[in-house]
């Protein structure tokens, strides 16, 4: 490859990344239905018990079987990790830094074949799923540097006395529970494993039942990086019944976690019930992109289509409110629900489509409850419906990228609802549109289109969201990488980022300490 696949490519030549995709999707297919286990203490665990992972574009055929881990073994996983986690926080930062390095070669080296049963299991398209796992490679380096550049957080302090010798130095919690979703199967559950890794932490790791197959493969990655055993386990099962357990196991040092803010909240209020524990929280979003009248709509367009309906809006990160000034509406609106008729849904193995199906038939049901209530109380201006496809995709998850008109105040303005639906309002001036746009229990980003300089400093001083973006035709509010753009959640989207991409993520899976020593 000449170019680096990112969340932001619009234009290149992809005729050899489609070429070494399919080759790839090819051998991954002759893999299909095979059986994974659990890795607890750094062996297999085959409990009999078998968690299917299935094509959402096609639900019956499965993409692999995994080895639940029962809640009644949690004891025993916690206990494997504390006792892996005293010589791995033992371990010079240098020798941790080495081997997390040469696990982000590895991904990248493995890429093709990681991106192709990426896009099988959750349906990413193909750019999205090169650049999920491109992107989990970048925050294993990007995190490594972080504790290479602080000299593995040893801070020489100021002397009281020529023979004191203090020094500030961060040390690891212990044993961190990282929960991963389903829709960065493999950035998220390498970003929040690598952070706590780095530190000097154990790490459990409990992958979304919807797509535990990612988990997999870094697993393998960082195994053969030289990881010792033990260090980083995994654990296939419910959330409702594993993850909770492991969360409520009391000889856990920490969680991290990206989802749903209610199940966020639960987490939070568990660990601090009896003291502090760190939970790292990045809770989801209702992200609004603002007009203006002097806006190149041709941008804007684009920005908001891609923001909106990549990966089917199943991202904390997606578009799903658009305030349009007045004057611009009816032209706005009309470009991008052409623009949104004209996407391509289909199956996401296919090189040519943009959109596959959203994760399973809940969201599908979700959606038909959001059009419902849409075209009640608005304006359906494309979408809403189910897409009729060729036979052999009829019963997957598929669902129209969906353009609607509808008052600030309606639920659908208000409440994440994680598909490819958004929804369009007008405002008159850049403070209303800015009352709009904050008016929100969420905050995590928010993006503006606008020829003034002004308009957009007012936008970047006033606006209550963690990730700002200005007239990015790749994205109005999407497209963080890391070492890039910092990725981070203001409200009720969470305490942390996703996965970090800031500068600061290692050192949040450490604690301080202050060491004197008399010369």
């Amino acid at each position: 490859m000449t170019f680096r696949i990112t969340y932001s490519v619009l234009d290149a030549d992809l005729t050899e990344l489609h070429a070494r995709f399919d080759a790839a999707l090819a051998t991954v297919r002759t893999r299909l239905g095979a059986e994974y286990p659990s890795w607890i203490a750094g062996k297999a665990h085959a409990s009999g018990d078998l968690l299917d992972s299935r094509n959402p574009s096609r639900p019956s055929e499965v993409v692999g079987r995994f080895h639940r881990t029962a809640p009644g073994e949690v004891g025993r996983v916690v206990h494997a990790a504390k006792e892996a986690q005293r010589a791995w926080g033992a371990t010079a930062w240098e020798e941790r830094v080495r081997i997390l390095r040469r696990a982000a070669d590895l991904l990248s080296e493995r890429r093709w074949e990681l991106a192709a049963g990426m896009t099988l299991e959750v349906g990413k398209n193909r750019l999205e799923a090169l650049g999920d796992v491109e992107e989990s490679a970048d925050l294993l380096r990007y995190y490594a540097g972080q504790v290479e550049s602080a000299h593995g957080f040893h801070l020489p302090m100021a002397r009281l006395s020529p023979r004191e010798d203090t020094r500030s130095v961060l040390r690891p919690h212990g044993v961190f529970v990282v929960i991963s979703p389903f829709n960065f199967p493999l950035a998220l559950a390498a970003g929040m494993s690598a952070g706590a890794l780095l530190g000097g932490n154990a790490v459990i790791l409990k992958p979304s039942e919807d797509a535990p197959g990612c988990a997999e493969g870094l697993f393998q990655a960082l195994r053969d990086a030289g990881l010792p055993g033990g260090v980083l386990q995994v654990v296939h099962g419910e959330g409702e019944l594993l993850g909770s357990a492991l969360v409520r196991h009391p000889a856990v040092d920490g969680v991290a976690f990206t989802g749903s803010t209610k199940v966020g909240m639960e987490i939070f209020r568990r660990l601090t019930e009896e003291h502090v524990r760190p939970a790292l929280l990045e809770l989801g979003g209702k992200n609004a992109a603002i007009v203006c009248r002097d806006a190149d709509l041709e941008a804007a367009v684009e920005g908001c289509h891609r923001s909106a309906f990549g990966m089917s809006g199943q991202k904390c990160s997606a578009l799903s409110r658009i305030y349009v000034h007045e004057d611009v509406r009816q032209d706005f609106v009309a470009r991008l629900a052409r623009k949104a008729r004209d996407t391509v849904v289909g199956d996401p193995a296919l090189a040519s489509v943009f959109m596959g199906p959203v994760i399973n038939a809940a969201s599908v049901r979700r959606f038909e409850q959001a059009v419902a209530e849409a075209r009640r109380d608005g304006t359906v201006r494309a979408g809403g419906d189910v897409p009729v496809l060729d036979a052999s995709l009829a019963h997957g998850h598929f669902v129209a990228p969906t353009v609607v008109e509808l008052p600030h105040t309606h639920r659908l303005m208000r409440e994440e609802l994680f598909l490819p639906f958004v929804g369009v309002a007008s405002f008159r001036s850049l403070d209303e549109a800015l009352a709009l746009t904050n008016d929100s229990a969420y905050g995590l980003t928010a993006g503006i289109f606008s020829a003034d300089p002004d308009t957009v400093e007012v936008f970047m001083a006033r606006a209550e969201a963690g990730v700002l973006y200005a007239n990015r035709r790749t994205g109005a509010t999407t497209g963080a990488w890391p070492g890039v753009q910092p990725f981070c959640g203001w409200k009720a989207s969470g305490s942390t980022g996703k996965g970090g991409c800031g500068p600061y993520y290692v050192s949040q899976f450490m604690r301080e300490q202050s060491q004197t020593r008399m010369g």
